[in-house]
């Protein structure tokens, strides 16, 4: 039978598929990419970062990001004056208690989109003129923390939670 003795080669991840011609197809990304232009921040540190030129034609971080982080921090946003917040009414208030990480370690994409979420709403009520608080918590994942300690409290010192009462 012809052909019986061919191996057909596996395409990779790396190689985009395995297929032939893929090396140049990215050369040709690779140039058409524009390159991001030198930026230099002429904001004073603390002030609003001066938006009047002309915007970029891609986005590039540093460039966009540059100047805000200390606009915010000398804009006391990431504060929340509790004596402010006593005179405003109940919906002009926003707290939210945070979970830390779980105890049993893993972390996962879900716990990056929840904090952005939550840093996003904060964020949003403040603009609004809220009273914000973002404040960490307490530990959410209950049965796999109680798990985690109980099987730590056996190897360390060979007792059940039953032992200890």
């Amino acid at each position: 039978a012809k052909g019986k003795n061919k191996k057909k080669e596996k395409p990779q991840w790396a190689d985009g598929g395995g297929g032939g011609g893929k090396k140049k197809d990215k050369k040709k990304s690779a140039a058409a990419t524009p390159k991001a232009p030198k930026f230099v921040n002429t904001t004073p540190k603390g002030n609003k970062k001066d938006l009047s030129g002309p915007m970029q034609d891609a986005y590039h971080p540093g460039a966009v990001e540059a100047a805000w982080q200390d606009w915010w921090e000398a804009s006391g946003f990431y504060g929340c004056d509790a004596s402010k917040a006593i005179g405003k009414s109940e919906d002009d208030r926003f707290v939210m208690v945070i979970p830390p990480p779980n105890v049993t370690g893993s972390l996962h994409l879900g716990h990056a989109l929840t904090a952005a979420v939550e840093d996003t709403l904060t964020r949003w009520h403040r603009m609004k003129g809220h009273a914000t608080l973002y404040v960490p918590g307490t530990d959410h994942a209950g049965i796999a923390t109680q798990s985690v300690v109980e099987k730590m409290l056996m190897k360390e010192t060979n007792q059940s939670r039953h032992d200890l009462g």
